[in-house]
């Protein structure tokens, strides 16, 4: 007998059928012999028409109350759930995340899982009980309502593995595994059979939109086996985990992020220390940079250029333009039409000219590449936005394509 946790994302139970072809996938768990505890997300569009609701009250509501209305979603398919799987004569219990023992910090619409008391979990599934419990959710310190923010289900579905020692931990989706790119980009994408914490960890990172990043660093922590898999076809899925057995791909995947700005700082002054007072500035206002360039100095100045999420941009612009005279630098520059596409895999490490080929890929396609940034097991580069669909398909093309 094995302890499986099954995480299902809205479109997975968008509606009365697909809740009831979920329930036929977990009864078929459960007759195998083994414990089940389920992760269930706010059907479709649920969680955008409650946050709609809110703005039609209050354009600036607390944060707090907003959790507490966001936390709705996920309790109205843990109790449809367990409905479906009654039907089908199958003992089922639904709970809430602060009943199934999940605490969390105080960080408002993006908390983070501290612990997972999960006593009574254990009792549940001793009673031969499958438990069906709220994605998304869980409590603070003060007994307020938490939501975890963007992918929260995968969250909450790998810290409950992690604290009940799962042999396994299923998130089931709308895709039936890891691709080597976005199907939708690119027709001939592979399925990937494994795939480790780490090369996960980046894709996800890097704009691939299957996992959150926070659930694959949580795994990794905990050594949690995963297996992304499709709730509508039930093929075999990608497992994550630490060490893969098949043979290493050159490359694992090739990702696109258009959710990027480009921020230019012009004519800093070429001074030592400079470039700490401006990123220790933007690390004190918690915005994190990734690719940085700076140029060679010229006339006593010389530009730094970086990007962020876009979300970050305003505010970054304002931060410079408030310190343009602490900070010495002439303007600031906001470009929003940029794009992140990156190669990840663990083969980089040992194979010489992957670097090399991806520009080359580039180059043939007349992209032009405005920064670059490597690390052991990626390569990332900016290019314009409007390239990034081109790019990702020539980059695949030059390393499957053969």
């Amino acid at each position: 007998m094995a302890l499986i946790v099954q995480k299902f994302g809205g479109t997975s139970v968008a509606n009365a059928e697909r809740v009831a072809h979920v329930a036929d996938i977990i009864a078929n768990t459960y007759r195998q012999g083994n414990q089940v505890v389920v992760v269930v997300s706010a059907q479709g569009k649920t969680t955008d028409e409650l946050i709609a609701k809110a703005q039609e009250i209050n354009p600036n509501p607390s944060k707090r109350e907003l959790d507490a209305l966001m936390a709705t979603g996920e309790l109205v398919s843990m109790s449809l759930m367990a409905m479906a799987l009654d039907k089908l004569g199958i003992p089922a219990k639904s709970l809430s995340g602060w009943q199934a023992g999940v605490h969390t910090d105080s960080t408002h619409g993006a908390s983070r899982v501290k612990r997972v008391d999960a006593e009574r979990l254990r009792n549940e599934l001793d009673k031969g009980n499958v438990i069906i419990v709220a994605g998304f959710q869980g409590i603070n310190k003060y007994d307020d309502v938490t939501t975890l923010g963007r992918g929260g289900s995968d969250t909450s579905a790998v810290a409950l593995a992690a604290a009940l020692d799962a042999d396994l931990c299923q998130i089931y989706t709308d895709v039936d595994g890891i691709y080597t790119a976005d199907p939708r980009i690119v027709p001939d994408a592979i399925k990937i059979d494994e795939i480790t914490y780490d090369e996960m960890l980046e894709l996800a990172s890097l704009g691939a939109n299957v996992l959150h990043n926070r659930s694959v660093e949580m795994a990794k922590k905990y050594n949690v086996n995963m297996e992304v898999l499709s709730s509508m076809t039930g093929a075999e899925g990608t497992f994550v985990k630490e060490v893969t057995d098949v043979e290493k791909l050159l490359i694992k995947g090739v990702t696109k992020d258009i959710n990027i700005a480009r921020i230019s700082a012009m004519g800093v002054s070429d001074k030592p220390g400079i470039a700490f007072r401006l990123f220790s500035l933007l690390a004190k206002n918690k915005v994190s940079v990734d690719i940085i360039l700076q140029s060679v100095g010229r006339d006593g100045t010389q530009d730094i250029s970086f990007t962020v999420a876009s979300k970050d941009a305003p505010q970054v612009v304002q931060l410079l333009e408030e310190r343009k005279d602490t900070l010495g630098l002439q303007s600031v520059v906001c470009d929003n039409d940029v794009a992140k596409v990156s190669i990840v895999g663990a083969g980089m490490e040992t194979h010489a000219g992957v670097a090399s080929k991806m520009f080359e890929a580039l180059g043939e396609a007349n992209i032009n590449i405005q920064m670059i940034a490597t690390s052991e097991i990626k390569i990332s580069v900016l290019i314009a936005e409007e390239e990034a669909n081109r790019a990702v398909a020539a980059i695949h093309d030059a390393f499957y394509g053969e």
